[in-house]
């Protein structure tokens, strides 16, 4: 209401008849002498009671007014007074407490009063022995009065409710069915005492004794109108801090929604809000974090359907850049919150995961859930089981498939409801589709509480999918900024028509003087093409290979004009010295020509910390191009005007049209361009392969279970076993039924069923002493041979070891316990070097002896225990012939032991990059998988007990591993989005504990922190808020657990 006034209902009419009813009562008390009680009115049904009307007041010095002052004979006091007087009245006489036995408590009359302020509503409970006699005597016709009454006066005011949101009026609906709850309490629970007036504590009863002398003493007796009028002229003396009425309402609906949040425990939808069903702090949040005031009509469309309200499961569609993630992180919160539930979402890449557990950390903080991160080594598995909040597990394909595991062999995969796929086409993308193929057809088989959403902007062969996930479809063209596709061949722009005969029309010629040597230079005209959108726009230019990438860059800044230079001249500068600092005091030479122009490449051979400041620097307009490689248009979003790709190629294969869907789409910046270009470079040999690539379909989506030696699925039926879904053949058939590879039976082998080869491969697995058949005999007629998993088996896919590794893993450890050395960490470090690396790697031998001559006397006995000696290494690197021959595969694992252990000493990639004469980029994908490997490793030796001397050696490597920096930055880049530079600076800013950065003030950091964004401040704070408060929830558990007394005590 305008003013901040206050509405208070006046029942006039009420009002009069109730002091008509007191002046009654006090004559007969006069004449008689008497406590008898005026006889009370009943409602006729055709009677109605008076329309109270509104009125509005704006003073404070008085909210009650002249008739509903409690300081005279209100009808609120009077009511009560007169029901007190009737109790007393129906008990025969006043008992003599003197002859009581002592042991016999006699029970004061109480009742239970809810003043509720949003209607002003009294409702009375009475208990007690005296109110039993007196309803059975008169038959509780006073308290049908007063229900009847109540029930008129409990009315809702519809047109004062009619403006208000649906989580209002779901609150003002608990209320009242709490109230007709507690005005039927005599009936239900007449044996329930109740305190007296909770809110006045310190008047009231104070025993039994002073009780029964008040009650045979009425002269001196305190009644209960006393007391109420006590109570309430307490209350009314309470000083009320000044604060502002409508921040006072404002914080009432908020906390409103909360409360009913928090007191949800049905898992069926509860609408707690207007937006969409959440709160409307969620539509705050969006415009405060991310900028967003409305959702596209599509997005709306997606949000209503009738399949979504049904929890049925949804696969949905769109162009990249239509807003797909949005919906998803809705859907989410409506989980979260509404549903009660935990959610998963499954994102391709590391990265992502990260950006996206930086980007909801600060909603969990401000609406009560927690964002856990499970990417390369992080992540609890199990998870640990919330009781208060609900989480939200952001995580990696890998990951969320051990997950998956570890919450169905815990009996909690029902605690998921829902489950969020990101990029669902990379079902059809090798050994991670199998891996993400396992985990829908287990979330499947197991649960059927458990909703699956999957989008993708690239999906061709629905049907499959839609089979396969038993899920509805939903898809739209939308695209917040139209794009434009083009190829260049020679001179000419042709713009890509359906409508034409060959699919494309002629657009213009390239308008750009070439001198014979930039002709040489530059036959592909990139420079041309580039400088048309540059530096006033942005612009990505995709290349075939990384050196490619770095090339191209060069090419273009020596024949740029020097006035790019000028422009961001002193941000151009912050950014080479942020890049010098990263690498400990080395810039990498070719960013050191490119930067000043404003142009950088972008691929895995820079560190993650350079890629995440170039990222940041290109966001923020410093850089205006980069030269990069396919994996930018699958990783993090970087919208440019124009989208340039240098070849139809990734390397030496032919581009794919999802490949080519991926990077146009990231063309057009929402909010930014009226319209995004494409355009292809093509050779005119290409010509043809790329006419058909444009108007060819998407590629189909297959299942990846077969591939690699079989390997999937021998993954998937060793887990099957191991969690108990399946324990026998037939019950394996079964499950094998629900997967995408039973769909697709074109994929099956020539005249073979999807029966043969699920027993084939069952058959291999107890081959190789992975399985093995238990024959379990209830009697003579039922016999039945139950298959069970071995302890390689646990151990392999508990640790989620390839099956075609887990034997020789097994037969290092093995040896490895004859003697373990562990004066040092090589040895360690060899047991845990990643076997599917080894390939990778190709030594420099001359490197490599060098590397062998310095190692200290132990370090070179590891060396000849795993079988490379030193003699081998020098006729190696002097071109010698070797007579005995050695297993290379150990030869490179012992190479690639020697690059971790310079690093682990050092802490300095860009050296221990140089030293082995190799990228940055390979250095800290070695790491990397060498961390997650290891945490593979440990999980293997815990399930077998021969191996306990491994468990404590390998926890230490692994977090060593993890971040292999000093010790003291640990703890600051456990935060999602600090990296090591990040660390460095932050530590040495006093930030040097997560505490520290849970309560740091992002202004401040700003100022504090060099080249810190506002937007990454805030992230940055609320990731380590959000980390903090999942430990404390942690260790909460912990000693809830502790202190939990066992049902089972003997």
């Amino acid at each position: 209401m305008e003013g901040g006034g206050v509405a208070v209902k006046r029942t006039r009419e009420r009002r009069r008849q109730r002091e008509a009813g007191d002046s009654s009562g006090k004559r007969e008390r006069d004449q008689d002498g008497s406590l008898s009680p005026p006889a009370g009115k009943r409602l006729s049904s055709g009677e109605a009671l008076q329309e109270p009307e509104l009125e509005c007041l704006d003073s404070e010095d008085d909210l009650f007014g002249d008739y509903d002052s409690f300081s005279g004979d209100s009808s609120l006091l009077a009511e009560v007074n007169d029901l007190e007087q009737k109790c007393l009245q129906s008990i025969d006489g006043v008992p003599d407490y003197n002859k009581l036995d002592h042991n016999t408590a006699v029970k004061p009359v109480c009742r239970d009063v809810r003043l509720q302020s949003d209607k002003n509503v009294v409702h009375t409970c009475s208990t007690g022995n005296a109110v039993k006699n007196y309803i059975s005597r008169n038959g509780c016709d006073t308290l049908g009065i007063v229900k009847e009454q109540e029930c008129h006066t409990s009315k809702p005011l519809d047109d004062s409710l009619e403006s208000l949101p649906a989580s209002q009026l779901l609150f003002f609906k608990k209320s009242d069915e709490n109230g007709r709850e507690g005005a039927s309490c005599m009936d239900d629970s007449r044996d329930k005492i109740s305190d007296l007036l909770c809110c006045n504590r310190t008047e009231g009863f104070k025993d039994t004794e002073s009780s029964a002398s008040a009650l045979s003493e009425p002269s001196r007796r305190k009644s209960l109108k006393d007391h109420l009028k006590n109570a309430m002229t307490g209350n009314a003396r309470t000083s009320t801090p000044l604060v502002s009425k409508s921040k006072l309402l404002k914080e009432a609906v908020v906390s409103e929604e909360i409360g009913i949040i928090e007191k949800t425990s049905n898992p069926s939808f509860v609408d707690i809000g207007p937006f969409y069903g959440l709160p409307t702090k969620v539509k705050e949040l969006l415009w405060q974090f991310r900028g967003i005031d409305k959702l596209y009509d599509w997005q709306h469309a997606c949000l209503t359907l009738e399949s979504l309200q049904q929890k049925k499961n949804l696969i949905y569609s769109l162009p990249t850049s239509g807003g797909k993630t949005l919906v998803a992180e809705i859907l989410i919160l409506q989980e979260l919150l509404c549903k009660q539930m935990d959610v998963l979402m499954i994102l391709p890449y590391v990265a992502i995961v990260q950006e996206k557990v930086g980007a909801l950390s600060g909603f969990g903080m401000e609406l009560g859930f927690l964002v856990e991160e499970y990417a390369g080594s992080k992540g609890r598995i199990p998870p640990i089981k919330r009781r208060q909040k609900k989480s939200l597990y952001v995580a990696t394909i890998e990951k969320g498939h051990s997950l998956v595991n570890s919450l169905i062999e815990t009996g909690r995969i029902g605690d998921l409801g829902l489950v969020v796929v990101d990029e669902l086409h990379m079902l059809g993308e090798g050994s991670r589709g199998a891996i993400l193929e396992m985990t829908l057809a287990k979330i499947l088989y197991t649960s059927n509480t458990t909703q699956i959403i999957g989008m993708s902007a690239t999906l061709s062969n629905v049907e499959d999918l839609q089979q396969f996930l038993k899920a509805e479809y939903y898809t739209n063209n939308f695209r917040p900024v139209e794009l434009k596709e083009f190829v260049k061949i020679q001179d000419c722009i042709y713009e890509v028509d359906s409508k034409a005969e060959n699919g494309l029309t002629f657009s213009r010629l390239l308008e750009f003087k070439y001198s014979s040597s930039l002709q040489k230079m530059d036959p592909d005209h990139l420079i041309a093409l580039v400088t048309e959108v540059i530096p006033k726009y942005s612009c990505l230019v995709f290349c075939p290979t990384k050196k490619n990438c770095e090339n191209v860059a060069e090419m273009i800044c020596k024949y740029l004009s020097k006035d790019h230079k000028k422009l961001k001249e002193k941000e151009k500068r912050d950014l080479m010295k942020d890049l010098t600092n990263i690498c400990n005091g080395r810039l990498c030479p070719v960013l050191k020509r490119t930067v000043p122009f404003g142009i950088a490449y972008h691929h895995s051979g820079l560190t993650s910390d350079e890629r995440k400041r170039i990222e940041e620097a290109y966001s923020s307009g410093i850089l205006c191009l980069l030269t990069c490689t396919s994996t930018l248009a699958a990783g993090v979003n970087l919208p440019a005007r124009r989208v340039i790709l240098r070849a139809p190629y990734v390397a030496m294969e032919f581009l794919k049209k999802n490949q080519y869907k991926q990077m146009i789409g990231r063309a057009g910046r929402a909010g930014i361009d009226k319209a995004g270009e494409s355009i292809l470079i093509v050779q005119e040999k290409d010509r043809h392969l790329v006419q058909n690539l444009i108007y060819s379909p998407l590629e189909s989506c297959y299942s990846k279970l077969l591939t690699e030696l079989n390997k999937g699925i021998r993954s998937l039926l060793l887990s099957l076993v191991g969690l108990k879904i399946a324990t026998n053949c037939e019950e394996i058939y079964q499950f094998m039924c629900i997967t995408l590879f039973n769909v697709q039976p074109q994929l099956l082998p020539a005249e073979k069923s999807l029966h043969d080869v699920t027993m084939e491969v069952l058959e291999w697995l107890k081959d190789n002493n992975l399985l093995k058949e238990k024959a379990d005999s209830d009697s003579i007629q039922n016999f039945q041979h139950n298959l069970e998993i071995t302890p390689l088996g646990q151990a392999t896919y508990k640790g989620s070891v390839d099956l075609a590794y887990c034997n020789a893993l097994y037969a290092d450890l093995k040896k490895g316990l004859e003697g373990l050395i562990l004066e040092g960490c090589l040895h360690l470090l060899y047991l845990t070097i990643p076997y599917d690396m080894i390939s990778h790697c190709s030594p420099d031998w001359m490197v490599y002896f060098k590397e062998y001559s310095q190692l200290s006397p132990v370090e070179q006995h590891v060396a000849d225990i795993v079988g490379v000696s030193e003699s081998f290494v020098m006729k190696k690197a002097s071109g010698q012939v070797i007579k005995k021959a050695v297993d290379s595969r150990t030869v490179n694992r012992l190479y690639l032991s020697f690059i971790l252990l310079s690093l682990l000493k050092e802490n300095n990639i860009w050296n221990v990059a140089e030293k082995f004469n190799t990228s940055r980029g390979f250095i800290q994908t070695l790491l990397s998988s060498a961390s997650s490997f290891s945490s593979s490793v440990l999980h293997f030796c815990e399930e077998l007990n021969e191996f306990w001397v491994y468990k404590a050696l390998l926890t230490e490597l692994t977090k060593r591993l993890s971040y292999c920096v000093k010790a003291e930055l640990i703890p600051l880049m456990e935060v999602t989005g600090v990296l090591e530079a990040r660390a460095k600076q932050l530590y040495n800013s006093g930030y040097k504990t997560l505490a520290h950065l849970a309560n740091a003030n992002p202004e401040m950091l700003v100022r504090t922190i060099e080249h810190l964004s506002r937007s990454q401040a805030r992230k940055i704070v609320s990731s380590a808020k959000m980390l903090l408060a999942e430990k404390a929830e942690a260790l909460q558990e912990e000693v809830e657990e502790l202190l939990r007394i066992p049902t089972d005590i003997p």
